[in-house]
């Protein structure tokens, strides 16, 4: 016979409230209860978070989902809305010049990724990474040269709460 215990933790409870927002969290007076008795455990986890499709699939690009981008020789506003978005492409140069990707709020600006190009053959650079827009940020595409493209596509994968966007 199995022994039953009752578990007494806020960072508990503020998960379960964060998986099961369709449940209402926790109520008044329940508690987590844990037991030695083996149970056979169904993950009905995506149901209760309130999705219906796994994570790696709501991350799934679409013709509708990205929007695609060239620079070339100026600065180019990439994303301006807030949320979680993923960057990826390739930076290609044939001369002296440079390519980066940045974030700026008009005041601070952060690059967060930089190509140099100082060869006069071909040359590609591959990027993919995420990032946070916070409310007045900006991701911006730049190139200082005809000879530097900053090419790639913009997917927000996430709202500001963290909410999976759907394709």
């Amino acid at each position: 016979m199995g022994q039953e215990f009752i578990i007494k933790s806020q960072k508990l409870e503020d998960k379960v409230n964060q998986l099961l927002p369709s449940q209402g969290g926790f109520q008044a007076g329940v508690d987590l209860s844990a037991s030695t008795t083996i149970i056979p455990i169904v993950d009905l986890t995506e149901s209760g978070e309130g999705s219906t499709q796994r994570q790696d699939l709501q991350t799934s690009l679409s013709l509708t989902s990205v929007t695609a981008f060239s620079v070339n020789n100026t600065t180019s506003t990439l994303v301006n809305t807030t949320g979680y978005f993923r960057v990826f492409g390739l930076a290609t140069y044939s001369g002296a010049g440079s390519g980066l990707i940045q974030i700026t709020d008009g005041t601070t600006t952060k690059r967060l990724f930089v190509s140099f190009g100082i060869s006069s053959q071909l040359n590609t650079v591959p990027y993919d990474f995420n990032v946070l827009l916070q409310a007045g940020d900006t991701l911006q595409g730049f190139s200082d040269s005809t000879s530097v493209s900053v090419q790639g596509v913009t997917r927000q994968i996430a709202d500001l709460a963290g909410n999976l966007i759907n394709p």
